[in-house]
């Protein structure tokens, strides 16, 4: 296009923008391999890290809903002692009325040679506990799913922020050009749906891209991965037409963010249509290793997690089901024991796999819901309801590999399971522990948006170096 000069410094720069940005649509779409070498135009590029990392993916298993500390990672035989009894030091404040102590119905037993004891729902993981690190300390701020899911996943209970996967995806880059680098597997969606995965005011590139994996077809999972009616030599002309009047868009327009990520997720959607449909076919996996992780929908989703992590995707989020499934407001023995069948024999697997393939030092695995549940009794009409209430005031974490000390129980509730009370950790120092695994100072991650410096701590967090190996 012929400019007549002079030219303005507001001509000049958006002229500059456009430039580049088309030499970054230029590295997305060029033939390559499949690892794309570090090139700082393209926004999924790898990207150093402040220091050296320890962890290079995450598998975050998200048992939404709040699991039972008590019945799970956290034994409390006083509330064996005060069955059916008030609690001596009283009853915290949560989401509803709670009544006496209620002991856990689940055997518990050490395991391994830390000796950690973990309860029967989840022996089967149990057996790596000498590569776990539990954190038995975590507290949150409110006893609210939507709140403490935002928090969990955004670091902020509240306001539209990024995601730790945003954030994570944004930091560090994908090692590979075909597929997201953040991916969130539910079947169907958790409280506060999309919201758990989003980008907010990061580039829309990096958030997370959903999974329904109630499907099982491959074709299925991922909607509109093939087109039936047009090849893909056509596809390519048509996104180089679309290109073409994107780029013609966009040159007044060199400033918009959103416009560019637009641009980045039909050439991203055009490449998936290859080494997605690879990743996600688990049928290629020999039938002995789809038998350890399971036919259930848990065992699907932490198998495919493990071949996308292979093939370099940075986030993998694994919420257990629709919804809340781990809400045990009533009759929690029968629930948990239920959720537990359905997720500890493939958590096992995993690991297991992880550690065969050489992949479990650049993996960090975690496990845990949003909060924790209440040691006594929940009433439903001023009676028993034989559950537990949400509880934000204590809660357990459990995290292996990419660097964290396993065999290690890190701090503790008092002695009914309520409160964190010894070498608390808030979901701020998690975060900020889980971006130095990654090789980042959680203060330095930061995103300039609306005059502030963002990052996903806000302005809070410590590392907990406790947990470093």
């Amino acid at each position: 296009m012929r400019q007549d000069f002079p030219i303005t410094r507001r001509q000049m720069l958006q002229h500059a923008g456009t430039g580049l940005g088309l030499l970054g649509l230029a590295a997305l779409v060029a033939d390559a391999d499949d690892i794309t070498p570090p090139d700082p135009r393209n926004p999924l590029a790898p990207r150093p890290a402040h220091f050296v990392a320890k962890a290079q993916h995450v598998i975050h298993i998200y048992l939404n809903g709040g699991p039972s500390q008590v019945d799970t990672f956290d034994p409390k035989p006083l509330l064996t002692r005060y069955a059916g009894r008030m609690i001596p030091a009283g009853n915290l404040t949560t989401e509803r009325p709670t009544g006496n102590a209620l002991p856990s119905p689940f055997r518990f037993r050490k395991y391994g040679r830390s000796g950690i004891e973990v309860s029967e729902i989840f022996e089967k993981t149990a057996a790596h506990i000498d590569d776990i690190c539990l954190i038995r300390s975590m507290y949150a701020n409110t006893p609210n799913h939507e709140q403490s899911m935002r928090l969990m996943n955004c670091g902020d209970e509240r306001l539209s922020r990024p995601s730790m996967g945003a954030w994570i995806n944004y930091g560090i880059g994908s090692q590979n050009r075909n597929l997201p680098g953040f991916i969130a597997m539910c079947p169907g969606l958790p409280v506060a749906d999309t919201s758990n995965w989003r980008s907010a005011f990061l580039p829309g590139i990096y958030q997370g891209t959903h999974i329904d994996t109630r499907r099982t077809s491959v074709n299925d999972l991922i909607e509109n991965i093939r087109n039936p009616w047009v090849s893909r030599t056509d596809q390519r002309r048509q996104l180089d037409l679309l290109a073409e009047l994107n780029r013609r868009h966009q040159e007044p327009r060199a400033e918009d963010a959103g416009l560019e990520a637009r641009i980045q997720s039909f050439e991203l959607a055009y490449r998936m249509q290859m080494e997605a449909t690879d990743a996600f076919d688990f049928s290629r996996e020999p039938q002995h290793l789809r038998d350890a992780y399971g036919s259930q929908v848990q065992g699907r989703q932490l198998l495919i997690a493990r071949r996308l992590i292979e093939r370099g995707v940075r986030f993998v989020q694994c919420y257990h089901g629709d919804v809340q499934p781990w809400d045990s407001h009533d009759n929690i023995e029968a629930n948990h024991r239920r959720l537990g069948r359905e997720v500890d024999g493939a958590i096992a697997a995993l690991l297991t796999d992880l550690k065969r393939l050489g992949l479990f030092e650049e993996t960090l695995v975690i496990v845990g819901g949003e909060f924790g549940r209440t040691p006594a009794v929940e009433l439903a009409g001023g009676r028993p309801a034989m559950g537990r209430d949400h509880n934000h005031w204590g809660f357990t974490i459990a995290l292996a590999g990419g660097g964290v000390k396993g065999g290690y129980v890190h701090g503790a509730t008092d002695e009914f399971g309520y409160r964190a009370v010894e070498n608390r950790v808030h979901v701020h120092d998690l975060h900020a522990t889980i971006l130095h695994l990654l090789g980042f100072d959680h203060e330095r991650l930061t995103y300039r948006y609306a005059g502030r410096d963002f990052r996903l701590t806000d302005v809070h967090g410590s590392v907990v170096r406790e947990l470093l190996a």
